[in-house]
This record gives structure tokens, C-alpha cells and sequence, in this order.
């Protein structure tokens, strides 16, 4: 009764602003407004950027930054979390949309945004169906690989604005060979600029925040909060700059026009075409965005002892990109930097997100005159830093030493994403992961145990000193049983029989580690059973989980069985061993 009377009603777990909406008051609206004035700082060039990464215009950034905010404002249960553009999913719209062959920037656009509508659909039927779990695909290893290869691809990728030159590709060999045939080409004063607001960049991040603390005694948090905002400082420099020295006539690029006004809305053109080649790279975009944005949300909420429902989020990132497809934007999810930025900004619901909104609606409408002068330099210089941050090839050396086959995982992903793009990639890495998986359990560890004297342990005989009985073999199986072990069990249990003399009268399989038994494990078993009653051995069980035996119940092997179940392998061994003494 008093579960039923707790039960939220389905209309307030889909719609969590209900929830929060309810008891929002002047000091929540205090903190989000705070936070709202640093983030959309912090968005402006952020959101510019990574729409260059994905090979849109400029303002499409700023469009896939609005509507999908409020959408997740009022679907997501994460209270700091910031959807908008990405470096990764930035990287892989790029790759996908490369493949289309589209001649018009309308077409690209407009592929773009297909490509969120996909991918918004994709992760609201995932919600309804509560499949969060397939996240779980993505092994650590293998997003940690990837993420590393896609910093590295996207660094260099960058390198063209920085040069001042022409060069295209999505892998690394075809970027880096673009690059090298551009370099006669090099405009001296882009690569000056870019470099200058490369070291400027790299100080904010590695010198400013200490210098904020040790002269100004500013705290940790707020210095943080400035040096994530520092790229505005870049941002606003090199504009004035560039109007002043009037840098484009000297072949320097920039932004240039920015279509000043509200995101267009409706429907994106949807081309059959569009639709066959976009649902792989779609996949992969929902499952990766929706894996980085809960790794994300989980970390902020667990620092205030918050929680997030992950099949909630689901619902409202989907509703998120499809905010965005019919804004005019692209593939969104959350994102750590301005996340961090807005929970350290002392941001307390999501309304901080939808006033964010608010503040980038502004920019959108009053903002990008100023935005024509921007040299690209500074926006690839901004992405360079930001990514860099991601490539962590220390995770090659840990998993090297820790386990050589997520060392195959994590090195096959980087590899591939770096020399085949990143959806054969990311595609490898899982499919590796899944391979090493079924191998690792198809060769099950079965021990040998043996009481520990004096007390009612069992360990394995060949680490530890341990009474056993010749009449009587225990084997321990650390391994559910399935399609893909039943074979080698059976393999391992008859050649542990066969090496045994002419008094082994019992078998006892432990079998507390033993989750599931399907179908064939359990006509192994039943192999096994009559193999050893025809050589005069007992099959026992022991240490058998409940749903395990439940399921056992509805088959005939307990009722073939030779031997007995026991509730603990201390009371077979007492049983058995004294049965098997003279």
C-alpha cells in the first residue's frame, strides 16, 4: 500500500519539470540565473566552433543550442546537465555526412538535421522501451580508445584553419597527406594568429587559474568557471583585430555573414536517400551521445547525492536532437565542459538550461553582426584545446598491463578510428569487445577446491593448503553456464574424472558463481550425469542460487541426477566424505 502510495503517476515521471517546477523558488531562480549568464558566455564561441568541426555554417551551432536546452529542461532529470553540440558527435556528423556527396550547403544542412531527427527518434523509442542497457555494449576500453582517436582526428583536422590552407578527409592518413600538399600554400599571418591564440589558450588553462588563486585569492571553482569562459576573451580580441587590421584582406578567413534571427522551424527535408545511408552513423551517434551525456549527468548528481533516471534521459536527449532537427540544428547531447561550467556555476535545476536559451536567443538575434570578422583560426584554436583535453594515451599502457585482451579492444578502436574513420572505428571496438567476451566465458575458470582446515571455506587446492578426499572431487565453476561453455565444462569435468584413481566416487560441482544455466548447459549437464553414472560416480550439486533451481525444476535433471543438491558445499563435504570413509 504505502509503495503504491509513493508511485509517482506516468505523466509526472515523463515530465520530471513537474517535479522540480513544483518547488522551484527565488534562491533556485537566483543560482540559474548566475549560471545561465556564464554558460551562454561560455556557448557562443563553443557552439560556433563545433559547427565548423561538422562542416556547417556557423550559426547552425548557435540553432542547435536553443530549443534542444528547453526540450531537455523539460524532459531530462539531470539538474546541471548542458545538451548542446559536441567535439565527438561534431566529428562523427562530419564522417557521415562526408559519405553523401552533397554539392549545396542547404543539402548539408538539411542532411544534418535528418541526421538529429534520426537519431532523436531512435533514443525516444529506446525510453519507451527503457533500453538504456544497450549502452552497456560500450565498453570502457573501447570508449576510451575512441574518444582518444576521435581528439587526435579532430586536432588535426583543426590544423588546416591554424595553417590558413585548403585540405579535407576523415582519417588521419587522408588528412595528414591533404595537409602536406597544402603547405606551399601556408598564409603566414592565419598561422601567426592561430598559434598566438593557441598559447594564449593553453596559459588560460594552465596558468591563469593558478594565478587567480595565488594573486587575486580567488577560490578554486570560480577561477575554474573563468578560465572554461577564457575563449570569449580570444573570441572578442581577435575580432577586434581583425576589423582593425582588416585581416581578410590579407587572406585571412573568417567567419564572415552570420544570419542574424530566430532559428528556422519545421520539418527538415526528408530524402529517402538521406535516410538508407544515415541510419548507421544515426546508431552509433545515439548510442556514444547518449553514453557520454549519462557518464556525465551520473558524475554531477552523485557530487550533490542527486539521482538521474538513465531511461528518462533517454527520452529527453531524444527530445533534444528532435528539438534540434526542427530548429535547424544538429546532433546534440550533454556535454562535459559547459556541464562542469554549470554546476560549478552554482546552477540548481534544469531551468538554468532553458534561461541558457534565452541568453543564446539574444545572441542569435543581436550578437552575430559582430561575429563576421572572427578569423576560423581562433575557433579551430578553441577546438585544438578543448580536444586535446580528451586523448589520453595512457589508457594503452593501463590496459596493457592490466588485461591484454581490453588492451585489444582499446588499441583496435584507436587504430581503426584513426586510419578507417570513426564509425568502422567504434563499430571494431564493440565488435571486439563482444568477441574477447564470448571467449573469455566460452573458456570458463573451473577450480578444484578443498575445505580450509578448521573452518567451513573452500579454495582452490593449487593456492592453498586444504583437506581433500580421494573418493571425492569438488569443481568450482566462476562462470554461468551457456551455449558457448557447455561443451568445454563437459570437456574439463571428464578429463578431471579420468586422471582420478579407482576410489573417486562423487563429483560435486559448486556452483556459486553460477548466475544462469541455459538450454544446452543444461543438456551438458544432463550428458554428464549419465556418463558419470555409467562409470559408477554420483554427480552432486551444491551452493545452487534460487533462480537458478527454479529454473532447474522445470526439467528432468533433478530428477535423473545420481546425487544430491546441497544447500552448502561444507555440508556436502561433511555428508560425502564420511559416507566415503571405512
Amino acid at each position: 500500500m504505502m509503495k503504491t502510495l509513493l508511485a509517482k503517476p506516468q505523466w509526472q515521471r515523463l515530465f520530471p519539470i513537474l517535479n522540480w517546477g513544483a518547488a522551484y523558488n527565488r534562491q533556485d531562480l537566483g543560482g540559474d540565473v548566475t549560471a545561465a549568464v556564464i554558460v551562454t558566455i561560455m556557448l557562443i564561441p563553443q557552439s560556433l566552433a563545433y559547427a565548423l568541426l561538422a562542416g556547417l555554417p556557423a550559426e547552425v551551432g548557435l540553432y542547435a543550442s536553443i530549443l534542444p536546452l528547453v526540450a531537455y529542461a523539460i524532459f531530462g532529470t539531470s539538474r546541471v546537465l548542458a545538451v548542446g553540440p559536441v567535439a565527438v558527435v561534431s566529428l562523427m556528423s562530419a564522417s557521415a555526412l562526408a559519405k553523401l556527396g552533397l554539392e549545396t550547403v542547404s543539402d548539408y544542412v538539411a542532411a544534418s538535421s535528418v541526421l538529429a531527427l534520426m537519431s532523436g527518434i531512435l533514443l525516444v523509442a529506446m525510453g519507451a522501451l527503457k533500453l538504456g542497457v544497450i549502452a552497456n555494449l560500450l565498453s570502457h576500453p573501447v570508449i576510451a580508445g575512441f574518444i582518444t582517436a576521435s581528439g587526435v582526428l579532430i586536432a588535426v583536422s583543426q590544423a588546416k584553419h591554424i595553417l590558413g590552407i585548403k585540405a579535407s578527409g576523415h582519417t588521419l592518413i587522408e588528412i595528414l597527406g591533404s595537409l602536406g600538399q597544402g603547405m606551399g600554400q601556408v598564409n603566414l599571418i592565419t598561422l601567426l594568429l592561430g598559434l598566438a591564440v593557441l598559447a594564449f589558450l593553453f596559459w588560460l588553462r594552465r596558468g591563469l587559474s593558478d594565478l587567480l588563486q595565488t594573486k587575486l585569492n580567488m577560490s578554486k571553482q570560480m577561477a575554474g568557471t573563468l578560465v572554461r569562459i577564457g575563449p570569449v576573451f580570444a573570441v572578442i580580441g581577435t575580432i577586434a583585430l581583425s576589423w582593425a587590421a582588416d585581416l581578410p584582406s590579407f587572406g585571412v578567413s573568417v567567419v564572415g555573414r552570420v544570419p542574424t534571427g530566430l532559428p528556422p522551424l519545421g520539418l527538415p527535408q526528408l530524402n529517402s536517400s538521406f535516410l538508407t545511408a544515415l541510419i548507421g552513423p544515426a546508431v552509433l551517434i545515439t548510442i556514444i551521445g547518449y553514453v557520454e551525456s549519462v557518464s556525465v549527468a551520473q558524475t554531477l548528481a552523485a557530487k550533490r547525492r542527486q539521482k538521474i533516471d538513465p531511461n528518462q534521459e533517454l527520452t529527453a536527449l531524444g527530445a533534444a536532437n528532435i528539438a534540434s532537427a526542427l530548429s535547424g540544428g544538429y546532433a546534440v547531447t550533454g556535454g562535459f565542459a559547459r556541464s562542469v561550467v554549470n554546476f560549478d556555476a552554482g546552477a540548481r535545476t534544469p531551468a538554468a538550461g532553458a534561461l541558457t536559451a534565452i541568453g543564446l536567443t539574444f545572441a542569435a538575434i543581436y550578437l552575430t553582426p559582430y561575429l563576421y570578422f572572427l578569423p576560423t583560426a581562433t575557433l579551430a584554436a578553441t577546438i585544438i584545446v578543448a580536444v586535446l583535453s580528451l586523448v589520453d594515451l595512457s589508457i594503452l599502457k593501463t590496459a596493457w598491463a592490466y588485461s591484454r585482451a581490453d588492451f585489444a579492444a582499446v588499441f583496435i578502436t584507436v587504430v581503426l578510428t584513426l586510419l578507417l574513420g570513426v564509425e568502422i572505428g567504434v563499430g571494431a571496438g564493440v565488435a571486439t569487445s563482444i568477441a574477447l567476451f564470448l571467449w573469455k566465458t566460452s573458456r570458463p575458470h573451473v577450480a578444484e577446491v578443498g575445505q580450509v582446515p578448521g573452518s567451513e571455506h573452500f579454495r582452490n587446492i593449487d593456492r592453498h593448503q586444504v583437506l581433500t578426499n580421494p573418493a571425492l572431487v569438488t569443481l568450482r565453476i566462476d562462470e554461468s553456464l551457456y551455449f558457448a561453455n557447455a561443451r568445454r565444462m563437459e570437456e574439463l569435468i571428464l578429463e578431471r574424472v579420468h586422471q582420478g584413481k579407482g576410489e573417486l566416487r562423487h563429483v560435486v560441482l559448486m556452483c556459486s558463481a553460477v548466475n544462469e544455466i541455459d538450454l544446452s548447459a543444461l543438456e551438458s549437464l544432463e550428458a554428464i550425469n549419465h556418463q558419470l553414472s555409467d562409470l559408477g560416480i554420483r554427480l552432486h550439486l551444491s551452493e545452487v542460487k534460487g533462480p537458478v533451481m527454479d529454473r532447474l525444476k522445470r526439467s528432468h535433471l533433478l530428477q535423473d541426477l545420481t546425487g544430491e543438491v546441497f544447500l552448502s558445499q561444507n555440508c556436502a563435504f561433511q555428508k560425502l566424505t564420511s559416507l566415503s570413509d571405512p
